[in-house]
């Protein structure tokens, strides 16, 4: 089954991303390292970088059931971040979220995997994971409170470029099982 290319949530409006996004991913969050400090993905430093994650999108949509998604303000069309799942096999499934800045400490990205999570279960998803670096306190915060547990053994390795290129570091992971 695949996953709709829009999805719209009380405050939220997440649909699939186009190269026209390039500009507005750039300077609203991609390129911002406060942003991207705990991600897995570098701080994009040209639209180039930008448009090689369009591309990414794009071939994730082709290959699985869903893939990545912008987030949109449903008040006033205005980029917000982003979220999606990102597949293991059909039934494993990651998923996570950035948010630009300024759309911080408002419940946005609670939302926005509260979708995520509704969407996995529609789709089939059986186990949906997400990784979290230990201090990033306020994105564990959202995953424990939509249920997300750690997982057994809780910490895993990997790298978070922003922080330390070439580096693995240990890294809370999440599991929230969908199979009722």
């Amino acid at each position: 089954m695949k996953a709709p290319a829009q999805i719209e949530t009380s405050r939220l409006f997440l649909r699939t991303p186009t190269r026209a996004d390039a500009e507005a991913i750039f300077e609203r969050y991609a390129s911002a390292p406060a942003v991207t400090r705990f991600l897995a993905w570098p701080t994009h430093r040209s639209a180039h970088d930008t448009l090689a994650f369009l591309e990414f999108c794009e071939s994730e949509w082709l290959r699985w059931p869903a893939g990545p998604y912008l987030m949109f303000s449903l008040a006033d069309g205005r980029l917000l971040g982003s979220t999606g799942l990102n597949f293991k096999s059909p039934t494993d499934v990651f998923t996570g979220y950035v948010l630009a800045q300024d759309s911080w400490g408002q419940g946005y990205a609670t939302e926005a995997l509260t979708a995520m999570i509704e969407l996995a279960r529609q789709i089939g998803v059986r186990r949906l994971s997400a990784l979290c670096h230990p201090e990033h306190r306020a994105s564990r915060h959202v995953l424990e409170k939509c249920r997300f547990e750690l997982a057994n053994p809780a910490t895993q390795s990997h790298e978070f470029p922003n922080l330390a290129p070439g580096v693995r570091q240990n890294t809370f992971c999440y599991e929230l099982p969908l199979v009722e």
